[in-house]
């Protein structure tokens, strides 16, 4: 349990002029690792070893010198419920993601914090009530349809999805049909991804921070332009449209400026995000041809099946609640992979846990693949078991130690449209297809920023 330390400094003033030194954190224990670069390489090449190693090393609670400085990890579903509901305001999510993010997403929802958060979170979530996600179902059947019909035999899976979801966010996200336009679009949005974790932090010539500048100013002028124009002619439906007529408590607009940068973040947020999760989702149901069977009974009993010329019929958007047994699926792959692996803070106030002071300035972290693999909360947590998310299940379970979307203020904003989007892709591959992977196939992921499998998912769509 946390607690505030008497007299807490709590003005961002107090540690803003200058880093925590090994000193102000001598009481936690933990390693600098290597000069300069601290664990940094170690935590890279292998970051859920490196994890397991560090607690049984020195506990649930310890410092590491990383990435420039050094981070306090605060471990397990406890440690993730003081930092994400965060009842004490002790954390800033702005703070501890902005270091990786501020260049390229400034001002996204999940670089705010507080009132300012709410506010905004608020005038946003209006994208995402029952009228626009209904035409967001149908874009999505229309758009996963046309893409899936031809996926039969051998591919890649990971970058197929990824294409995919870059296609889809044109119509759904940004109202524009696929084709240039979108290309355009999509290009420089990849660009700032990766330069959003690449290694040299300046824009110098050829490097990927360089077009992932370029790419957000490309974006940014077109936003900007977008927005003056849906705002004098209505919007549509898309999310655009609904972020660039949003209102603020008072009824006035966000800003302009506001509404580029929330959908610049959001774009990236839901993007990656989505993308590693369906891949998860697709490679568990390729080795577990069991589940893969329930869950495709399910599909069909839900739309009705293959119509009489055999293509799979669209799921309508009030028939996504029906899918129990597919969402349990889904729910599991997230545990079994979850797209953010950890996510940052930084603590504004001293604070107490486990017996340990934390000074205000601290970059802290929690661990969220360790806790969903983790035998305090999980039975066998190595195997892919959707019935651990039966009501019962969920029920006996400390409500933190699930938490691919995050939790409290923050908890993701668009988490019903990736449970939309994954179910409409399963309703149209399911249909029509068998998933299989060759005997033992077991690919190597790259774990972060955001998991991927190395060799692209090799798996095979057989049709049925």
């Amino acid at each position: 349990m946390a607690t505030l330390a008497p007299h807490s400094p709590t003005t961002f003033e107090h540690w803003s002029k200058g880093v925590l030194s090994e000193d102000d954190l001598s009481h936690i224990p933990g390693e600098a690792g290597w000069p300069v670069v601290g664990n940094t390489f170690k935590q890279l090449a292998d970051p859920h070893g490196f994890t397991r190693r560090m607690i049984a090393k020195y506990g649930k609670v310890y410092k590491t010198h990383s990435f420039g400085g050094w981070n306090i990890a605060l471990i397990g579903a406890e440690a993730n419920e003081m930092v994400l509901f965060n009842k004490d305001k002790i954390f800033s999510s702005e703070q501890g993601w902005g270091p990786v993010l501020d260049q390229l997403f400034p001002r996204g929802l999940m670089l705010m914090d507080f009132d300012h958060h709410r506010i905004d979170r608020r005038a946003l979530s209006i994208a995402f009530k029952p009228g626009p996600m209904r035409h967001y179902s149908g874009a999505l059947n229309r758009g996963i349809a046309k893409d899936v019909a031809n996926w039969e035999g051998r591919m890649e899976f990971y970058p197929a999805i990824k294409k995919l979801t870059l296609d889809l966010a044109a119509d759904s996200f940004i109202g524009i049909p696929w084709g240039p336009e979108a290309d355009k679009i999509n290009v420089a949005f990849v660009d700032m991804v990766q330069a959003s974790v690449a290694p040299v932090r300046k824009p110098l010539p050829f490097t990927k921070m360089k077009r992932g500048v370029d790419g957000r100013s490309f974006l940014v002028d077109y936003f900007t332009a977008e927005t003056h124009k849906r705002r004098a002619e209505g919007g549509g439906q898309d999310m655009f449209s609904q972020f660039a007529t949003a209102t603020r408590e008072d009824g006035s607009l966000l800003p302009v400026s506001e509404v580029v940068d929330h959908m610049n973040f959001l774009m990236m947020a839901a993007h990656d995000t989505i993308t590693s999760s369906a891949t998860s989702l697709i490679y568990h149901l390729a080795k577990n041809p069991q589940w893969q069977e329930k869950v495709r009974e399910e599909l069909i009993a839900v739309t009705g099946g293959p119509d009489a010329s055999g293509n799979p019929r669209p799921l309508d958007y009030d028939d996504m609640g029906k899918l129990e047994v597919t969402e349990m699926a889904f729910k599991e792959a997230l545990r079994m992979v979850p797209p953010v692996p950890s996510m940052p803070r930084r603590a504004l106030k001293d604070f107490e846990y486990e017996g340990y002071h934390v000074p205000a300035g601290a970059h802290v972290g929690i661990n969220i693949y360790w806790t969903h693999h983790s035998e305090e909360y999980w039975d066998n947590p190595s195997a892919f078991d959707p019935m651990r998310f039966t009501p019962e299940q969920v029920k006996a379970r400390h409500k933190y130690a699930w938490v691919p979307f995050g939790g409290g203020a923050h908890m993701c904003l668009g988490l019903h449209f990736a449970y939309m989007q994954v179910k409409v892709l399963l309703a149209q591959v399911l249909q029509q297809y068998r998933i299989e992977v060759a005997d033992g196939y077991s690919p190597d992921w790259q774990e972060w920023p955001i998991p991927q499998p190395k060799d692209g998912l090799k798996v095979e769509f057989k049709k049925l």
